[in-house]
């Protein structure tokens, strides 16, 4: 089933989340540490120590959004990120904040898809994505699109929402996901529908297990996965 944001407009769910995103841009880092009482840092942290082995130099951010999780990557001390997505709004964010640190030299953002992503074969080290593979609008495809340009031996890390399965954390998240979340993020983001798509985006994801059998069938082997939190969040990861 695919979850769309706004289900009245007659475009894919590629060009949806595109501007559902540009039009939360302004808001979309303080919410994300607001609506998660700042959980998404220590997410990202411990995601990006899990590489720290690998010593990877070039690595790939997908979905990178206002560049959160390509700045925290710098801690593996790359020669250079990029960070590709499909939002001009959340990049324009993105390098003003990277601007304003002096990252410019380490870290490139870069309009791109994921389906369809711009480099050659075998070209990175690493390559991570925080919080936006549920957005893929083929997630598989977009997984293969990732293994090609993986260099044999490299790790791809995927850090996204899970579904917690034990009480009574199951019945507080659902409850704050489907009744708080949505009115606090229309709040402040003043977009009717994007913290709605949230949700049902989590709901719809195919998370645990069944995500490492898409990785797998994606081409990446010695597939794992780490639950955080309660099973809110969960890392994936798989090597080529």
């Amino acid at each position: 089933m695919t979850v769309l944001p706004y289900k009245d407009l007659k475009l894919g769910k590629k060009e949806q989340v595109a501007k559902m995103f540009d039009n939360i841009s302004h808001k979309y880092d303080f919410l994300n540490h607001f609506l998660s009482l700042g959980i998404d840092i220590y997410w990202r942290k411990k995601a990006i120590k899990l590489l720290s082995s690998s010593k990877p130099k070039y690595i790939l951010d997908i979905a990178t959004g206002t560049g959160d999780f390509a700045i925290e990557a710098l801690k593996l001390a790359p020669d250079k990120v990029i960070g590709v997505d499909i939002s001009a709004g959340m990049l324009k964010y993105g390098n003003e904040k990277i601007v304003k640190l002096g990252l410019q030299h380490k870290i490139e953002l870069i309009l791109g898809d994921s389906e369809k992503l711009p480099f050659d074969d075998n070209t990175f080290d690493a390559i991570t994505v925080s919080f936006g593979v549920r957005n893929f609008e083929n997630l598989e495809k977009g997984l293969i699109d990732m293994f090609r340009v993986l260099k044999p031996g490299g790790k791809a890390l995927v850090l996204e929402f899970s579904k917690p399965r034990s009480f009574p954390m199951k019945q507080l998240y659902n409850f704050y996901f489907k009744n708080i979340l949505p009115v606090l993020g229309k709040m402040f983001s003043k977009d009717n529908t994007a913290y709605t798509y949230l949700p049902e985006s989590v709901n719809a994801f195919p998370d645990g297990e069944d995500f490492l059998k898409v990785f797998e069938n994606s081409g990446f082997k010695k597939t794992k996965c780490i639950p955080l939190t309660f099973g809110i969040s969960s890392i994936y990861i798989g090597e080529k």
